[in-house]
């Protein structure tokens, strides 16, 4: 067996950003072991383990996070498998999925969740259909979640329970599996409790058992991405680029001026870049929704305020807040709509 190569040797690992975008995926030779993510999967290991669960997901590297069907394993993005590909993706998407342990130990329990419907074909059973509902109904490409829903756990951002039956059950599993969650406490009066406890009393009987499905397959190994980091990103900003909410100059001029008396005060636009990346991370931290597309929603207010040439009137600590108000609107209006996209 050939050693595998160590994070600072691989050739790329040093290049500057321009020559790094040009690089394949599948040149890069990544791999799980020897990474922050095999001490991840040791931990989920140990928590499925003490659950009294002898299944455990095999996984490999790809794309994103997914698990396909039919298949008792999960994927997991090439990017959290090098520290300089975590910086790349924090550059490009201004965030890290599951860049940090507890984020991906959230991520792993979830696509184990999806790993296990497919080893042991729990959705076909009846008291499964009952609690989480139909699993063949078509997933939507979009939902509109309720917040104060107690039907459904809380586990993930967007409320991602609330999307599909199969996303339930894994949100579900997820609570249930995380070590100190306290989840008959924590949920007790809520109807998402019963869901839970099911859940316990499955695991229960079938975690001893062997898998109906066994099989090592894989889908979009990291090998077979054919496509340069540069590709990769142009595709995924523009998903996440082409269904951000929409603004109006009214919104604007109720923040800056276009009176002529503020002309020799500051541009609305620089101080919406001085503030940028403060009001980004607020809005993303209540809202649940991604940084780079509320990023774009500022990239665009900076754009159409140079066209409207806004200044500010008075540079207060009040206009921040109002900013951050007003961003948080367009991003709770965006929610409200019914447009989150679904993660497959």
């Amino acid at each position: 067996m050939s050693r595998q190569p160590s994070p600072s040797e691989l050739p790329w690992s040093n290049l500057p950003k321009e020559q790094l975008l040009d690089c394949r995926i599948c040149d890069l030779r990544v791999n799980i072991q020897g990474t922050e993510l095999e001490g991840c999967l040791q931990q989920l290991r140990t928590e499925l383990q003490a659950r009294g669960i002898q299944f455990m997901p095999h996984t490999w590297l790809s794309d994103e996070w997914f698990c396909p069907d039919g298949i008792p394993g999960f994927a997991i993005p090439f990017f959290l498998a090098h520290p300089r590909l975590k910086r790349l993706e924090n550059e490009m998407m201004l965030e890290v999925e599951g860049g940090n342990i507890e984020w991906c130990m959230k991520l792993m329990r979830h696509e184990t969740a999806h790993a296990l419907v497919n080893a042991y074909r729990v959705h076909r059973l009846r008291q499964w259909q009952t609690h989480f509902g139909r699993p063949s109904q078509p997933y939507p490409t979009a939902y509109l979640p309720k917040p104060y829903s107690r039907r459904f756990v809380t586990h993930l951002d967007n409320w991602y329970a609330q999307s599909h039956p199969h996303e339930d059950w894994a949100e579900t599993f997820a609570v249930w599996l995380q070590p100190d969650s306290q989840w008959q406490s924590r949920y007790a009066g809520w109807p998402a409790l019963k869901k839970l406890k099911y859940v316990d009393q499955l695991m229960q009987h079938i975690g001893k058992t062997s898998p109906r499905i066994i099989n090592r397959k894989f889908s979009s190994p990291v090998s077979q991405l054919k496509i340069t980091l540069r590709q990769y990103y142009e595709k995924k900003q523009a998903y996440y680029r082409g269904n951000r909410p929409e603004f109006y100059d009214r919104d604007l001029l109720r923040l800056f001026s276009n009176d002529s008396r503020y002309k020799t005060n500051i541009k609305a636009s620089l101080y919406i870049k001085s503030q940028r990346r403060e009001v980004v991370a607020i809005v993303s931290r209540w809202s649940a929704e991604y940084r780079y597309r509320i990023d774009q929603v500022l990239k665009d207010m900076i754009q159409r305020c140079d066209q409207l040439d806004l200044h500010i009137a008075d540079q207060t600590e009040d206009l921040k807040l109002q900013l951050v108000a007003c961003v948080t609107m367009l991003t709770m209006n965006y929610l409200q709509s019914g447009r989150f996209n679904i993660l497959l």
